[in-house]
C-alpha cells in the first residue's frame, strides 16, 4: 500500500529499528505525532504498511488512547485544564470563552486560519493556581474568563 508520507530521517530510522519490538505500535505513533503534531490518515497508513499491522489496529489504538490527535493541531495549542481543582473554580468557563473568542464551534479545536487550537485536558500540574490554561506550555493560573482575550492577544 503506498502512502505520500513522509516521515523525517529519524523517524525512519526509529520504525525500523522498533516494528519488529513487542509494543511497537504505541512507541512508533508516539514518535509519528512528536514530529508531526499529529497523526494523519497518511502517516497512520504508513504505520500500519511498515509495521504489518491492519490499518483497523492502527486506528484502533489511536482511538483508544487519548493522547493520539488524528486532527492538526494549530500552531498555537491552548490547553485548558478541566481537573477536579481547575473545574471547580471555572475552568470549563475559561474553555468556552478561549473557543468563543476563536470563533470555534462546539465540535471544532482548531481555527480555519490554523494558527490556535484549544482542547480541554485533565490536569496540568498546577492545581495551585486553579483555574490553569496553557498556551505552547506557557502556563496561566488564577484566571477569570475576562483575561483570555488578552492571553490570546500575545500569540496572534
Amino acid at each position: 500500500m503506498a502512502t505520500e508520507c513522509e516521515f523525517s530521517k529519524e523517524l525512519n530510522a526509529f520504525i525500523d529499528e522498533w516494528k519488529a519490538k513487542p509494543g511497537n505500535l504505541i512507541m512508533i505513533l508516539h514518535r509519528v505525532q512528536e514530529e508531526q503534531g499529529y497523526i494523519s490518515k497518511e502517516a497512520a497508513m504508513e504505520v500500519a504498511d511498515r509495521t504489518g499491522n491492519p490499518l483497523a489496529r492502527v486506528y484502533g489504538t489511536m482511538s483508544f488512547y487519548h493522547f493520539f490527535k488524528t486532527i492538526k493541531p494549530g500552531k498555537n495549542k491552548i490547553s485548558v485544564c478541566l481537573g477536579t481543582a481547575c473545574y471547580l473554580k471555572g475552568g470549563q468557563d475559561l474553555f468556552d470563552e478561549a473557543k468563543s473568542l476563536l470563533g470555534l464551534a462546539a465540535t471544532e479545536i482548531t481555527t480555519s486560519d490554523g494558527l490556535f487550537s484549544v482542547e480541554p485536558v485533565r490536569c496540568i500540574g498546577c492545581c495551585g493556581l486553579a483555574p490553569v490554561l496553557s498556551v505552547n506550555g506557557d502556563v496561566y493560573g488564577k484566571l477569570t474568563k475576562d483575561q483570555i482575550d488578552g492571553i490570546i492577544a500575545k500569540y496572534r
